[in-house]
């Protein structure tokens, strides 16, 4: 059974411990619109390949066109996250990640936002205080057409024994 936690992106939400997730929850971000400045000064900085760089070079690209780095597209999703409806207590703590993909290229001119549904909840064995949860995150364009995916493994916080939040 899927339902949805928070109805506006960040709108009233507190922080989350372990407890307070459940598999099926989904939480949402707002939107970020991709312009062709953006596309580029990520590309010059951290993968400068001509599809990412050359609005004219990557005509003749497997792209067809300019297309973000799936790096860039990474880094845009963390941030949509950060200021989204997901909040767990102390932060969205990765240790790893599965199944990575970008189905579909980012342009300029698109808009996105991300899914993230629990996908399992696991309290520490070793460590009470801590537990790890899966995610399932899917970025979508504005068409809902997804253009990354992926699980995320977090480490979340057990509600402290005093009950204070």
């Amino acid at each position: 059974m899927r339902r949805v936690v928070c109805g506006q992106a960040g709108a009233g939400v507190t922080v989350q411990y372990l407890e307070d997730y459940a598999v099926g929850q989904i939480y949402r971000s707002g939107r970020h619109r991709v312009d062709k400045a953006q596309i580029i000064a990520f590309a010059k900085a951290f993968d400068p390949q001509f599809y990412h760089l050359d609005e004219e070079a990557a005509k003749n690209s497997p792209f067809k066109g300019l297309a973000a780095s799936g790096w860039h597209t990474a880094a845009m999703t963390m941030r949509l996250m950060v200021d989204g409806e997901f909040k767990p207590a102390g932060g969205i703590l990765g240790v790893g990640f599965d199944q990575l993909s970008w189905p579909r290229a980012v342009r300029p001119g698109d808009e996105l936002r991300v899914m993230t549904e629990i996908l399992e909840v696991r309290p520490s064995k070793s460590r009470p205080d801590r537990g790890m949860i899966r995610v399932q995150n899917t970025t979508l364009n504005q068409n809902d057409e997804p253009v990354q995916t992926f699980i995320g493994n977090l480490l979340v916080p057990r509600r402290p024994a005093s009950g204070v939040a």
